[in-house]
């Protein structure tokens, strides 16, 4: 199996592809206009990247392309969508990273409070300002809301404890009763959270939904003079009222991602926010740290090796949850040729599509049961024909899908 490395990859996970008996090419340095005339000339199996955009054009230059692999968690820099309609599978490492990320949140909020890049500037300056420094609120006793708590969340929440700090959350799926086992206050909602926190770290996925959550309602519901971690996405923060609300209210924010970032490693960046007082920055490096990527690189050697060996896909993140079929054709059969390629002819013929097939092989090989699911139910003389036009079908039976899935329960 060809795999394309095009991005900066442990080496740990570069050997363990070469151990699976992979074709490895590292192209790390690769731009992502350059990606598509790559994938044209190699035609990988797999493409592996941390931050680097996937086009639809990079997807469809390999006509072997099958999979796309986010070293990482976040999947926005993935053209996804374009990914399901040219049936590549699309996965990721969730989780692998939590604790990086949580450990740079504690480090940026203790900047907030502390003003040590501010401190650490005028050192290196020579410029003495015990006097200004010397104006810290504290941690201790104070409240932390998270805005999303999955597993970096709930490592932020598990470190700030730790501090001695209150934490209140807001997330879609926690509930009352799951935020008092973890000793959190539960809030209904994002608004209630900015309101109620002395600091709020924001961790949620880039999608359509949460653009701007952080936004001029959001900030005007925090304290005057608190701070504000994201670590997630720059696009979940509209940088116009930010920078408005740190000029009018004093907030002091942590940001390690911003809307607008370089493409690569180096380069440029002028962007207001940056400039303004009580703001401090890191380079969306929440992630890179040596433990986090070793941890990711083992993880997309195990999705690559159960890619490879049967087909399925760990963490994969495209892959439809519930099919439109509405009927399960279970045909019992002898394991000989031909018997399923006479049913789908019978199914194509009166215009049935097949959604998914599962064949289950019964012990000793000599029979097997295909799980046929279609999106409407076949006509009577359709299934007679299904069962009498093959002499090694042994029984057809059809379900509705919801019945079906009762009885496998």
């Amino acid at each position: 199996m060809k795999v394309l490395v095009a991005d900066k990859f442990e080496k740990v996970g570069v050997d363990g592809l070469k151990e699976l008996g992979c074709d490895v090419h590292v192209k790390a340095d690769v731009k992502a206009e350059e990606l598509p005339a790559l994938v044209h000339e190699l035609d990988p199996k797999v493409i592996i990247v941390r931050g680097k955009k996937i086009t639809e054009e990079t997807l469809a230059a390999g006509s072997g392309l099958g999979l796309v692999i986010r070293a990482g968690a976040g999947i926005d820099t993935i053209d996804v969508a374009a990914a399901s309609r040219l049936g590549v599978f699309v996965s990721n490492c969730p989780g692998k990273n939590s604790i990086a990320v949580a450990e740079l949140v504690l480090g940026l909020m203790l900047s907030c409070d502390r003003r040590i890049p501010d401190q650490t500037a005028d050192l290196r300056r020579g410029v003495w300002r015990k006097g200004e420094y010397s104006k810290a609120r504290g941690l201790y006793g104070r409240t932390l809301g998270i805005v999303g708590l999955g597993q970096i969340g709930r490592e932020i929440a598990k470190r700030a404890q730790a501090f001695g700090m209150e934490v209140v959350a807001w997330s879609r799926q926690l509930t009352i009763e799951n935020a008092a086992q973890q000793k959190i206050g539960y809030c209904e909602t994002p608004i209630e959270v900015a309101r109620l926190s002395d600091a709020v770290s924001v961790n949620v996925a880039a999608t359509s939904e949460t653009k701007h959550l952080v936004n001029a309602e959001f900030l005007a519901a925090m304290k005057p003079g608190a701070y504000l971690i994201n670590t997630s996405r720059g696009s979940v923060v509209d940088e116009g009222a930010l920078l408005q609300a740190v000029q009018d209210k004093g907030l002091r924010c942590g940001l390690d991602v911003l809307a607008n970032e370089p493409s690569g490693g180096t380069g440029e960046i002028k962007n207001p926010i940056l400039q303004a007082p009580g703001v401090f920055g890191t380079h969306h490096v929440g992630a890179s740290t040596e433990q986090a990527q070793v941890a990711i690189a083992h993880e997309v050697t195990r999705i690559v090796q159960s890619f490879r060996d049967t087909g399925t896909v760990p963490n994969c993140v495209n892959r439809l949850a519930r099919s439109s079929a509405t009927y399960v054709l279970s045909v019992r059969h002898r394991n000989r040729p031909g018997v399923l390629a006479h049913v789908f002819k019978v199914l194509s013929e009166i215009g049935i599509n097949v959604d998914e097939v599962e064949n289950i092989i019964y012990h000793g090989a000599e029979a097997t049961c295909a799980r046929i699911h279609i999106d409407r139910a076949p006509e009577r003389k359709a299934i007679d024909a299904i069962r009498e036009g093959n002499s090694n079908i042994i029984s057809v039976d059809l379900s509705p899908i919801d019945a079906a899935r009762s009885k496998d329960r």
